[in-house]
């Protein structure tokens, strides 16, 4: 079993997160790889103390890019759609 704590990787603030979350009470956050929806679920009920009705997860490729003459590749990650029930808010500035 995972530590808690590796589950969640940080919060992302992006337009299209600050948008579901005003309008959908929906969090979006960065995750291990390696973690599963009912990990996820644990890991944000355990550590914010919400509760969580569902979460759907996404996986990211990372993209082509070119540095000069050499080749690279932004690295993999995988994003969690949390959404909390009714009533509940989590803030991830004043949490």
């Amino acid at each position: 079993m995972k530590v808690i704590y590796d589950v969640i990787k940080k919060p992302l603030f992006t337009e299209k997160g600050m948008d579901i979350k005003e309008r959908e009470n929906k969090v979006l956050v960065e995750v291990n790889p390696d973690s599963n929806k009912h990990e996820i679920k644990k890991a944000v009920e355990e550590i914010f103390k919400v509760k969580v009705a569902k979460v759907a997860t996404i996986n990211e490729r990372g993209k082509m890019k070119k540095f000069g003459r050499s080749a690279g590749k932004t690295p993999d990650r995988k994003k969690a759609i949390i959404t909390l029930k009714e009533g509940e808010k989590l803030d991830f500035v004043e949490a």
